[in-house]
């Protein structure tokens, strides 16, 4: 996708990634090299392969690597909904685990702001396996809510 024909708000995104994830090890050491496939008004998807340091001892998606990207998603949908670069503070995050992705694995990842209000955020988030180059089974469905006022 061209510069010319992206949105503002994946603009947006791309530009907080590129300068926030740097500044966060945690972020930098799992995200890199996560890319932006879509953002629009508080719905981002972006995707992400898998390698080793993604993974728990049974070789699948390790539930705080999934944790650590809800998180992330949460606030870039959040970045999303009217293009702020402060996402405020996580107050719970709730992941539920259905299937597994691995080494190897493309999975994509959507973040949806359901709600940004004055103080509080509510987002939704999900990784699903990507399968034949196309959005394939649920690997991990979870709520995120941030405490938003400035």
């Amino acid at each position: 996708m061209s510069e010319a024909t992206k949105s503002a708000e994946q603009a947006h995104v791309e530009h907080l990634i590129a300068t926030k994830l740097p500044t966060s090890p945690i972020y930098a050491f799992l995200l890199t090299p996560i890319r932006v496939v879509h953002a629009e008004k508080g719905r981002v998807v972006a995707r992400l392969k898998l390698e080793q340091h993604h993974l728990n001892s049974k070789n699948g998606l390790h539930g705080a690597v999934s944790g650590t990207i809800v998180d992330w998603m949460g606030g870039m949908a959040i970045a999303s909904w009217d293009l702020r670069t402060n996402t405020g503070a996580s107050v719970d995050i709730h992941c539920t685990y259905q299937s597994s992705a691995g080494l190897g694995d493309e999975i994509e990842i959507e973040g949806i702001a359901d709600r940004v209000g004055g103080s509080m955020a509510f987002t939704r988030v999900t990784i699903y396996k990507v399968e034949n180059g196309e959005r394939g089974r649920t690997v991990v469905a979870a709520t995120h809510t941030k405490f938003v006022k400035a």
